[in-house]
This record gives C-alpha cells, structure tokens and sequence, in this order.
C-alpha cells in the first residue's frame, strides 16, 4: 500500500513538472478514484491545480463514483508511474481500467 501511495505522489509530482499539452489536462478539476485490485483498496481524492491530491484510502471499491476512475494492480499502477508499462496498451489490454465522461476523456488522452 506504501508503493501504491508513493507511486501517486510520483505521478502527482510528475504532472506539476508538465508542460504544453499535459499541463492542460492535467489541469482539469475532478474527483479522483483509483482502486488497487488485488490490495482490494481504493485511494480517493482530486486532480486539481496540476496535482493529484490523495484524500483517503478505503477498503474494497470506491463507495462513490468519481468523476475519473482508475484500477489496476499494485504492480501495474508502479511500472505505469515508473515509464516501465505503455498507458494505452495496458488500457487497451484491460491491465488498466480509466472511466470518466467523454469530455474528460478527450483531456485526458494527452496524458495517455
């Protein structure tokens, strides 16, 4: 659970230091889930100001539908964040799970 934490504020880290593109969607203000499958924990929490800002971390899955939704294993979210897994192909593989609305999704693929 430490990795997965560390891993989050890595990538929180990562997306303040963005420039152009991805400091734009980085941007976005929104509600936050990201589920940890096979800790069966959910970190909770906003993407606001560039950062992603963790809030809470709860047993099982989310309680509440956030605005963007992530899950993952513990491995995967760390070798997302460590450049050592491709974002769209773990996505289109199903390894990772995003769901948001359309208009978010649309920000977001700069970051994907």
């Amino acid at each position: 659970m430490a990795e997965c934490r560390s891993a989050l504020d890595k990538l929180s880290d990562n997306l303040a230091a963005a420039e152009g593109d991805v400091r734009s969607a980085a941007a976005l203000d929104r509600s936050l889930s990201c589920h940890i499958k096979d800790l069966d924990i959910t970190f909770t929490g906003r993407l606001a100001h560039g950062r992603i800002r963790v809030a809470d971390t709860v047993e099982g899955p989310p309680g509440e539908k956030a605005e963007i939704r992530l899950a993952m294993t513990s491995d995967d979210l760390v070798a997302l964040v460590d450049g050592d897994l491709n974002f769209a192909k773990a996505w289109a593989s199903g390894r990772v799970r995003l769901e948001a609305g359309f208009r978010d999704l649309l920000k977001l693929r700069t970051l994907l």
